[in-house]
């Protein structure tokens, strides 16, 4: 019954904020500037710690704790998925005016997917125990990947989904404001804009796949894992415009995330010889981003590369 209320909270809690940033943030498509996006993300994080504090007094410290642990480490490695948002806004040349609409409709999509992630994986997990140690095999192999392919190229050309909505769907070159489709000669083709939200889909399933395990490393209650998730996306598209011009200054935060996915990999294969703590758990991984995060402000690159700037794709003559 208390977790009932903390459900109906949490609902209330999501759909008044998601209210607001569609309709009194956001309302009108323009480039959000940084002091701005640094407004909404002091929003959202507001609101995930005043519900943290909820579920403490109502459910206790451990549970607290569980979801403050899951919601830090769902938000840290959403920083990282931001470098292949970047990629992709790039690579196709998306309007930055238009940007705001392609990532709501892509956490949007990403609620879903969580959602469908989480509850089938915790299902399988307390039906056949073995699966934590496949998934903390998967995690030490996903903190390997982090580092060996930090600087690999994104090609959404080479995405499957891409491919295949380019088979099935007329997509014309030319951008037609903030619209998905536009219409030439009685035809709907669509436009480079909802080619890269079906990108953006697809990296948000690919991105579940990586973090939902993690988080499962902190809890398998299906309240405290899927209300962390969902806090940590809904503010996505804030933190994306909020670091839009520092992606490149915190460099070996790929390095601390890597560690933290590696740490929670190692406690998952050994869950059954001894258990680490939360509280010890929400110290690493706090430690080691903010250390990371430290050493690449303390640290700069000697030649810093200039972040790539998204331009408005040249429009018809």
């Amino acid at each position: 019954m208390v977790q009932d209320f903390l459900w109906i909270v949490f609902i209330a809690v999501f759909v008044v904020g998601l209210l607001l940033d569609l309709f009194v943030f956001q309302r009108k498509a323009h480039v959000i500037p940084v002091n701005e996006a640094l407004k909404l993300v002091a929003f959202w994080v507001s609101l995930a710690m005043g519900f943290f504090i909820l579920v403490w007094v109502v459910e206790g410290q451990g549970k607290g704790l569980e979801f403050l642990t899951a919601y830090l480490v769902e938000y840290s490695l959403s920083i990282d998925n931001m470098f292949v948002f970047l990629a992709l806004f790039t690579y196709f040349a998306v309007p930055r005016e238009a940007q705001r609409k392609v990532l709501l409709w892509g956490i949007l999509g990403a609620i879903i997917f969580r959602g469908i992630f989480i509850f089938a994986g915790i299902a399988l997990v307390e039906r056949f125990h073995f699966l934590l140690y496949v998934l903390g095999v998967v995690l030490l192999y996903t903190a390997y990947k982090l580092i060996a392919q930090k600087e690999k190229e994104v090609n959404p050309e080479e995405n499957p989904v891409v491919r295949l909505a380019r088979r099935f769907i007329r997509v014309d070159s030319q951008y037609d404001g903030v619209k998905f489709f536009k219409k030439i000669d009685g035809l709907r083709y669509a436009t480079p804009l909802f080619i890269t939200l079906v990108a953006i889909e697809a990296m948000d399933i690919m991105f579940a796949v990586d973090s939902v395990p993690a988080v499962f490393g902190v809890t398998l209650d299906p309240f405290i894992v899927y209300t962390s998730n969902i806090f940590a996306i809904l503010g996505l598209r804030a933190l994306f415009f909020a670091l839009a011009g520092l992606f490149y200054l915190f460099r070996y935060l790929v390095y601390g995330l890597s560690i933290v996915l590696a740490f929670i990999g190692i406690k998952l294969l050994i869950v059954d010889l001894y258990h680490i703590p939360v509280a010890v758990s929400l110290l690493v991984v706090v430690g080691l981003i903010g250390a990371s995060v430290l050493a690449s402000i303390l640290l700069p690159k000697k030649e810093t590369a200039e972040a790539p700037v998204l331009e408005s794709p040249p429009k018809e003559k």
